[in-house]
Formats: C-alpha cells, sequence, structure tokens
C-alpha cells in the first residue's frame, strides 16, 4: 500500500451506509429496491436529505448535494457512503470538507461519473477509496458483485488479489507495478486539469479506465485517451488496464488501446469484469500493485 495512504474501517452487520446522489436525482421506486437489499443483507441505510431534488432543473443544487455528502461524514452512524453516476459530480469538489473525511476516515465507494470525487477525495485526504459499485448494483445484485463488496468492505482480510469473472485480453505484455488510480475516462482526462486532483510526481502509477458504448463511440473514446496521453500525468503511468466497453468489443477499440501501448511502452489489456457491464468489480485507488501479463494477476 502507499505511503502515504489512509483506510477506513471495514463494515459490520447492522452498520449503517449512507447514500448519496452526486450526479442524478433519486428514482423513488428504484431506490427502495437498492434500499430493501442492502437492509436485507443485515445494513441500515440513511439517505441524503436532497437525494430527490431537482432544483436545478435537472438535479439537486451542488451546495444540497454536498451538504448531503459532508452529512454522511459528520454522521458517526456512518461507516461507508455510497454513490452512482450520472452527471455533474465534479461540481462538488470545491465543497467537499476534505479536512473532516481525514478527521473520520469512511468508506467511499462509486463508479461512472463517481471518478471525480473518489480520486479528489484520495488526493485531498490520503483515504484510499473505492472504484466500481455504487448504491445501484444492488437493484439486482449479482454474486459475483457481492463477493467482491465482501471482500473489500466486510471481510476481515483484505484482498490481496484481483478475482476475475472474465477472460482477460492482453493487448501489450509486460509486467508492470504502480498505485492504482483511475475511473471513467473522459472524467479521469478532465481531472488531469482539476486543482482538487493531484498526482505524486515521484511515483508510478497503475492506469485503470473504461467506457461504455451507450455514452461514448470509439471516437470519443480515442480523444478522451489522446487528452491523457498528452498530460504530464503519463509519464508516471506503468500500465493500463481498461474495463467493459460492450458485449462485443470493437476491434478498432482493441486496436487503439495496442497502440496506447505501444506509444508508451507500457502493457495494456481488457477486461470485463469491471465498468458499465454485468460485472462491477472494484478497485481501490490509492494501493500499490502488480500487474503481470504473463501470468494476467493483479495483485495489491
Amino acid at each position: 500500500m502507499s505511503h502515504n495512504t489512509i483506510t477506513a474501517d471495514k463494515l459490520r452487520r447492522g452498520d449503517t451506509i449512507g447514500i448519496v446522489c452526486p450526479s442524478h436525482v433519486a428514482d423513488p421506486a428504484r431506490y427502495a429496491r437498492d434500499i430493501a437489499v442492502i437492509e436485507s443483507l443485515g445494513f441500515s441505510v440513511k439517505l441524503g436529505a436532497n437525494v430527490y431534488r431537482d432544483t436545478d432543473g435537472y438535479i439537486a443544487s451542488a451546495q444540497e448535494r454536498a451538504d448531503d455528502l459532508n452529512a454522511m461524514v459528520a454522521d458517526g452512524d456512518v461507516k461507508m457512503v455510497l454513490f452512482g453516476g450520472g452527471d455533474g459530480a465534479i461540481e462538488l469538489l470545491p465543497l467537499i470538507d476534505y479536512a473532516n473525511i481525514r478527521r473520520h476516515p469512511k468508506l467511499f465507494s462509486s463508479y461512472s461519473d463517481g471518478t471525480s470525487i473518489l480520486n479528489a477525495i484520495h488526493a485531498q485526504t490520503g483515504l484510499v477509496t473505492y472504484y466500481g459499485q455504487g448504491a445501484g448494483e444492488f437493484y439486482d445484485l449479482r454474486y459475483y458483485d457481492w463477493r467482491q463488496f465482501s471482500a473489500h468492505f466486510i471481510d476481515d482480510t483484505p484482498p490481496s488479489r484481483f478475482v476475475s469473472d472474465s477472460e482477460w485480453r492482453v493487448l501489450r505484455g509486460g509486467t508492470c507495478a504502480g498505485t492504482l488510480i483511475g475511473g471513467y475516462t473522459s472524467i479521469f482526462g478532465l481531472l488531469l486539469s482539476n486543482e482538487y486532483f493531484s498526482y505524486d510526481t515521484s511515483r508510478k502509477y497503475l492506469l485503470f479506465l473504461e467506457d461504455y458504448e451507450r455514452f461514448s463511440n470509439v471516437g470519443a473514446v480515442n480523444t478522451y485517451l489522446s487528452a491523457i496521453e498528452q498530460s504530464a500525468f503519463m509519464r508516471q503511468v506503468t500500465g493500463l488496464i481498461f474495463g467493459h466497453y460492450a458485449a462485443e468489443v470493437p476491434d478498432i477499440l482493441l486496436q487503439r488501446l495496442e497502440r496506447f501501448g505501444a506509444a508508451h511502452d507500457i502493457p495494456v489489456v481488457y477486461t470485463d469484469d469491471f465498468g458499465h457491464g454485468t460485472r462491477h468489480a472494484i478497485l481501490p485507488i490509492g494501493v500499490d500493485a502488480v500487474l503481470e501479463n504473463g501470468q494476467l494477476t493483479l495483485s495489491y
């Protein structure tokens, strides 16, 4: 694990999980199902006060959404904060109470548009955050997703190796090591010019990214990848793990990822284990890891 990082305590049965909506307006019927499933697993749920508000016409105001997140941090009963995707989470970055997160570290898990908050919290506090699952994954909870949740957030012994449920494709071979960092491709690219995100130029990073065919065609993914490639951050990247894009991933995307690896002389793999597909593996942001392409393993 990175020398500067802090980690939050694991969950115990009966603990409270807080749910907020930095990126969308909650749907009452859908969230009722999410909450029922989480409660059936032995946890209590606390909803943010503004999750159903659309103050800005499409979402609650940035202050309302930040108030919900900060309230969960300040609530001594809440052990974990879950939130899903959509649009607009990046608005919250100047409004988050990072000092209180440092004083009272909790588990933060999200993915997609949650990329901005997860990475900003880690950058500002050193807290390990978790990319891969929000509240929505409990609506139709799959066994693989539940095992991932349990391994990272409940089991006493943290996982030492990524557990796969799909066949990884090696697009450029090699072994590499670095601190895990990343998320949704476009959001991560935007963060590279954001004052609330930073990285250590003395460290190396193992980058993970994902995108989804419903939201970005391959041309758009190429644009986001190019922006990342042209940033100073790219000098620190030792390898790339790219997550689920489509049920039948286009060859042109795989070829673009191959070129990414060749241009920077780094290993690149593609997997359906995390992202917007049917599998929602969890990747801890801020943990040191080793990718061994010869054995197709990711060890923490």
